[in-house]
């Protein structure tokens, strides 16, 4: 054997042994359960490694034997680099080596566009030695590519990953096998073993593919996809993502009852999986089961709370966690799950929603407290599908008032106030609504939002007081707290193109949206709630003033049309009095209550009219 010869052996053998003893350090920080996608400093210095030890091998020609323990070389650094999510420079690595194949093979060409050039790597490694390290990097780019979100580079060479996939799962090239005898091995080690890659790949795929089918509105080849997948060997997580995304496929089929026995399939497979059970809360609702929404709410609730829920669902030992594979925003949007208190919230106004005001004040007060307690200092900046605080003094306060506790009531209006009246503007004027946005005012700053935010906070905080004060029958502190609301809300005025600003009617509510809405049905309320106190001391004309124009700003205001009503008859109106009864039991009252705040809901407490007596009057009455 010439010296050359012996030099060069002795370099392989060096190299080999070097790549094994870096792969032996990655496995032993494997082997003690750590989480290696957190740790980021050991995960850098094994990718730098080997990096240097691929310069290294680079420095020879492309001969077949260095060429197998490049391309392993590769195969672990490119890996590495992907766990970080360095996948520019994972792919540089990848077409270099593969490009080198390609001259070895006696193809020169270099495609770049990567179909072309996968398709040419295919074809040129045929059944050489070299084939089972090739099919490995095959499986690196599968994983950078699901990484990235290329499903439509996936979806092109679905064939060929799909042999890829049997082939290594049947054992072909399994020319690693003696990875378990560690340091003796002569072979060139794997940080992963490609077959369970590759199998982490295939339910991975499946699953992404399954997301973007049913976001784009094909539920049957989702479904289809999501079938096959929980055939597949996989951790228990992604089992049971399966059977969730299975769930939001026949939910969107409009098959409830199916969508449910997957999403108790997915918590039964993984109790982590809470998504499920958000979605599971989300059917009951539009099932109208509301004693069932309330039960998962208040599971989903407890859940969240617990330690663990702070773990990553997906979270893994293995040096590529499926969590970096299954990053697509189809997929992102059908796994999120609302925080703990944004779930506590709506366990909150659900109850108060459907006659549990008592359930419902209990968990209003949990919510306040966890937002004012140190431990969660700040929490609520982060929690976007919470309404701001005062809104939730004002829904908590509605609810107190809902469950015979008008004193706890105004203790948490006052604290909207003093926190409120000083920052209050003294008018307030809505622009022309914007022609190509009907739903809202665009003109709107920042500063002018949290203006008219502010002045419709502190009305609604004024009408619940007076709602407080008619429920105990105080109708002079009743009168002076609607009068508050009142005179507070008519600083709000509407300016169009080429007339005055003035004070806005009901045709303008559809015109400006929410806020006007709001503002309309916090008028209508409050001179409902002053017209009914002026009926309980004999102040009639007063009471009818206030009545009629409680129903030109709310027209469908219930309790405003019966007692305007009412009036009309004491004042000897009776024909009149008819009708108007009439004409208010027809208005639908929950024709905007999902839509609207908790605070803008009728009173259900203060001075009520017999239905079944006005009916009794209307008939004695005779023919109108």
């Amino acid at each position: 054997m010439s010296g050359k010869t012996y030099k060069c052996l002795s370099l392989f053998d060096k190299w080999t042994q070097e790549n094994n003893d870096l792969v032996n350090k990655w496995k032993q920080k494997e082997g003690r359960g750590d989480t290696l996608n957190r740790d980021q400093s050991h995960l850098k210095w094994c990718s730098s490694e080997f990096n240097k030890l691929l310069r290294k091998i680079q420095g020879v020609p492309p001969l077949a034997d260095y060429t197998q323990l490049e391309l392993s070389v590769v195969y672990n650094a490119c890996l590495c680099l992907t766990a970080q999510s360095q996948f520019t420079e994972a792919e540089l690595l990848l077409t270099q080596a593969t490009e080198r194949v390609l001259q070895m093979h006696g193809d020169d060409h270099v495609a770049s566009h990567p179909h072309v050039f996968w398709r040419t790597i295919f074809k040129s490694i045929g059944n050489t030695s070299l084939n089972s390290r090739v099919l490995y990097l095959v499986c690196v780019q599968w994983a950078m590519w699901l990484a990235t979100c290329q499903l439509k580079i996936i979806e092109e060479f679905q064939e060929e990953l799909s042999s890829l996939f049997e082939a290594l799962c049947a054992g072909v090239g399994d020319d690693n096998r003696s990875e378990a005898k560690g340091k003796s091995s002569d072979l060139p080690l794997l940080v992963t073993d490609p077959r369970r890659l590759v199998q982490l790949l295939q339910i991975c795929t499946f699953i992404a593919q399954g997301a973007e089918k049913l976001n784009e509105g094909h539920s049957s080849q989702a479904l289809s996809a999501m079938q096959k997948a929980s055939c597949l060997p996989s951790p228990r997580a992604l089992v049971a993502y399966t059977h969730l995304l299975s769930g939001s496929c026949f939910a969107h089929m409009s098959r409830c009852q199916m969508a449910l026995q997957c999403y108790r399939k997915a918590l039964e497979t993984d109790s982590r999986c809470v998504c499920a059970l958000y979605q599971s809360v989300l059917i009951y609702r539009q099932l109208g089961n509301t004693q069932a929404e309330i039960q998962a709410l208040r599971l989903l609730h407890s859940t969240l709370m617990l330690p663990s829920a702070s773990e990553p669902v997906l979270a893994s030992t293995h040096l590529l966690s499926p969590s970096l594979l299954l990053s697509s925003q189809s997929l992102s949007s059908l796994l999120s799950v609302p925080s703990a208190l944004s779930v506590l919230h709506s366990l909150a106004l659900t109850c108060v929603l459907h006659g549990r005001a008592s359930e419902g004040v209990e968990h209003y007060l949990d919510l306040l407290a966890a937002l004012h307690s140190e431990d969660q200092h700040g929490v609520h900046a982060e929690v976007p599908l919470l309404p701001r605080l005062p809104e939730l003094y004002l829904e908590a306060g509605t609810a107190l008032l809902m469950s015979q506790r008008p004193a706890d009531c105004m203790v948490l209006c006052d604290e909207v106030i003093s926190t409120t009246l000083e920052l209050l503007p003294e008018k307030v004027l809505l622009g022309e609504l914007d022609e190509r946005n009907e739903a809202e005012t665009r003109d709107l700053n920042g500063e002018g939002e949290d203006r008219i935010q502010m002045l419709l906070w502190t009305g609604a905080a004024y009408l619940l007081q007076g709602h407080s004060h008619t429920h105990l029958k105080d109708w002079k502190q009743a009168v002076s707290h609607y009068t508050r609301s009142i005179n507070l809300l008519m600083k709000v005025c509407v300016k169009k193109s080429g007339f005055q600003p003035q004070i806005p009617s009901v045709d303008m509510v559809v015109q400006q949206g929410t806020y006007l809405c709001v503002l309309q049905k916090l008028k209508g309320l409050s001179l409902a709630g002053r017209g009914v106190s002026f009926t309980q001391t004999d102040q009639l004309k007063e009471a009818l003033r206030d009545l009629q124009l409680s129903l030109q700003a709310f027209p469908e205001c219930v309790a405003a049309g019966l007692w305007c009503g009412e009036v009309l008859w004491r004042l000897g109106r009776k024909c009149e009095a008819a009708a108007i009864w009439e004409k208010t039991w027809t208005f639908n009252r929950q024709s905007s209550a999902e839509s609207l705040p908790l605070y803008l809901q009728e009173p259900q407490s203060g001075p009520l009219l017999d239905t079944t007596e006005l009916r009794h009057r209307i008939q004695e009455l005779g023919p109108i």
